[in-house]
């Protein structure tokens, strides 16, 4: 059985973006060899990328016109390679490269592909489709980067009034950027 995995990157305080779609600056301090390392890792043992609109058109739009540095290279190609699904009511194309619009049911489609042998499926930002499968218990690991950033304000990766989940601490990694990687797992009963 495949897991889902979440990876985000958030500040101190708890944004993954500041006050606008796609205010990121704070990657920048936390982007360093580990997490690129990390990053072409966790690529190579996927068989899915998943998003949500907001979050695939703005991947869609730097990963295919990315200008990388020679170390970059190889996420660009990843990115670019893997199957990838947008959750959308209101996509009608999708120009990425292998990508897969599915406009009903998130948490019965990716439950599918749960269920199949094969690599990970990971969803990355995707604020709002996240909240819908951390309120279906869908998610089998948290992966999150904090970057050593107060933003003070801006998108919350985890909002108000979402389902209460107890997890398990799996690893830490501490990077050299300052910020660190918390990997948890859903407690098994």
């Amino acid at each position: 059985m495949r897991k889902l995995i979440m990876w985000n990157v958030m500040t101190l305080d708890g944004y993954f973006e500041g006050n606008k779609n796609w205010d990121l600056s704070f990657h920048n301090v936390i982007w360093g060899q580990e997490l690129e390392k990390l990053s072409i890792e966790q690529l190579q043992s996927a068989d899915y990328l998943v998003f949500g609109r907001v979050t695939w058109e703005g991947m869609a739009a730097f990963w295919t016109k990315a200008e990388c540095d020679a170390a970059e290279q190889e996420v660009a190609k990843l990115m670019n390679s893997i199957p990838k699904i947008v959750f959308s009511k209101t996509l009608k194309t999708a120009d990425w490269n292998n990508t897969t619009i599915i406009k009903d049911n998130a948490t019965a489609e990716i439950q599918k592909l749960k269920e199949l042998s094969g690599k990970d499926i990971y969803v990355f930002g995707s604020a709002n489709l996240s909240e819908t499968f951390i309120d279906d218990n869908l998610f089998d690991e948290y992966r999150i980067a904090i970057a050593p950033v107060i933003l003070g304000s801006g998108r919350p990766l985890f909002r108000q009034g979402i389902n209460s989940n107890n997890l398990t601490l799996v690893s830490t990694q501490q990077l050299l950027t300052g910020g660190v990687v918390l990997k948890y797992s859903k407690k098994q009963n």
